[in-house]
């Protein structure tokens, strides 16, 4: 007697899968496949995550083009490239702010109590800056710290909602909407700027944060109620371990790499960006009197055009490239476009240290860097523990990105001490960038084996069922 029972319900539950996916099949689906592997029932949180990241980073290069004016203008390239270890030593503590909160509150909480924090400090900023006040090398310091919490935060929160075979997929979807939001903000700026000045653009991103806390709260909800377990649901409102991120990096050997890795790639971006911008201070006087504006406006602009066109080389690897990238290469295997990629532009910059050569190279690293290498290194934290993806991560995220840049102000301190040329700093570029392949060979080694063992934990929260985008 249980056998028709059985054929019955298994025919009910095909049929509502049949009703499910036929629901899902609609346009907005249709159009997200043309980027990546999405399935029925997954289109809307995919694209809210897009949303939310496109938001943050339009807010971030809001702030981007607000602070080059300023920390330039009042320090010049070597003031900005010493101001990364300032910015390492910061982020000490912040990271250890986080991972105690992490430990007392669940996610959603965790998520608020980061982004009005920031979207507060904002309003304080422009206001010091109304007032005249010099805020050129705080307000970078700041800014570095923001960009780094609030966008590992995010991947934190995406990995968390994805299982591995998931995330695999959609973290190209997910990746259009950084890409996009970095080309809208850095437009956007561009546009702002001819008209407000850097106090404007910072309430702007103030509200643009406040939004990004409501797609947060919206996918959250969504993502428990469609948990395949009550347990499921329960853990993201439960607080982390009191472990902190550092004692998991340093038992981790897998973590250990991904935090070498990230060390490595920011110290050759860092001195590469300190080479662009010695160019560029040493060009601004000539070249702004021949234009008929001010030295400022210069600045401004070259770096809102010089950011959109990294972000317009970004949208499209990110949506024509990286998608089949880790379809056909796999994730770790992925991790060895950018250090080849930084080995030709340092190549390029050390044999034609010209201001356009350099722009042009930098354009096409940050290009990869910005899609393809940032899809995949978050990737990367697809097969490991609650714990690692929202502790562990915040310090390779925030901590060692800007030790690297802090080691990278070192190096920039020491050329300019031995008076070195640009030919000199792209010679350390490419002798790093060898170092970054082969800790790319070791992570793709052991990300491997972690995906073969299926030793991602069980407690990730399912995000899709058979629901209708």
């Amino acid at each position: 007697m249980e056998q028709p029972a059985n054929t019955t319900l298994s025919v009910a539950r095909g049929r509502l899968a049949l009703v499910g996916a036929a629901r899902g099949r609609g346009p907005l689906l249709r159009a997200l496949q043309a980027v990546a592997d999405v399935r029925p029932g997954e289109a809307a949180t995919a694209l809210a995550l897009a949303v939310t990241v496109f938001l943050l980073l339009t807010a971030y290069y809001l702030l981007k083009v607000a602070r080059e004016p300023l920390i330039l203008l009042s320090g010049g390239a070597e003031v900005k490239a010493y101001a990364a270890a300032g910015q390492a030593l910061l982020l000490i503590g912040v990271l250890k702010a986080y991972a105690s909160l992490a430990s007392r509150v669940g996610r959603m909480a965790l998520l608020a109590c980061v982004l009005l924090f920031f979207a507060s400090n904002l309003v304080l900023f422009s206001l010091a800056v109304r007032l005249g006040a010099s805020v050129g090398v705080p307000f970078y310091l700041w800014v570095g710290t923001f960009s780094v919490t609030v966008l590992a935060a995010f991947w934190s929160f995406a990995n968390d909602v994805y299982r591995p075979e998931q995330g695999r997929r959609l973290f190209a979807v997910i990746g259009a909407g950084s890409s996009v939001g970095a080309v809208a903000g850095a437009a956007l700026a561009r546009l702002l700027f001819r008209a407000v000045g850097p106090a404007e653009l910072m309430l702007c991103a103030a509200a643009l944060l406040c939004i990004c806390l409501g797609l947060f709260a919206w996918v959250h909800g969504r993502t428990r109620a469609e948990a395949a377990s009550v347990r499921a649901a329960r853990e993201a409102d439960v607080p982390l371990s009191k472990e902190g991120g550092f004692a998991l990096l340093a038992r981790d050997p897998y973590l250990l790499l991904i935090g070498v890795l990230s060390l490595l790639r920011n110290w050759v971006n860092s001195t590469g960006e300190y080479v662009l911008d010695r160019t560029l201070v040493a060009a601004a006087p000539h070249q702004a009197m021949a234009a008929g504006i001010s030295v400022t406006r210069f600045i401004g602009e070259f770096k809102a055009d010089y950011f959109g066109a990294v972000n317009i080389l970004g949208v499209v690897c990110q949506l024509f490239v990286v998608s089949r990238v880790l379809k056909h290469l796999g994730v770790g295997r992925a991790l060895f476009a950018l250090p080849l990629v930084s080995i030709c532009a340092n190549l390029t910059m050390g044999f034609m240290p010209v201001l356009g050569l350099i722009r042009v190279a930098k354009v096409a690293e940050n290009g990869v860097d910005y899609s393809l290498q940032n899809t995949t290194g978050n990737a990367l934290f697809l097969v490991v523990s609650r714990d690692a993806k929202y502790k562990a991560k915040a310090v390779i995220d925030a901590f060692l990105v800007r030790a690297g840049d802090a080691l990278g102000g070192l190096a920039i301190w020491a050329g300019t001490h031995f008076a070195w040329s640009t030919r000199a700093f792209a010679r350390i570029d490419v002798a790093l960038c060898l170092v970054w392949l082969a800790v790319a060979w070791a992570i793709q080694r052991r990300h491997a084996a972690l995906s073969a063992s299926r030793t991602a934990p069980a407690s990730v929260v399912p995000t899709t069922m058979a629901r209708a985008a």
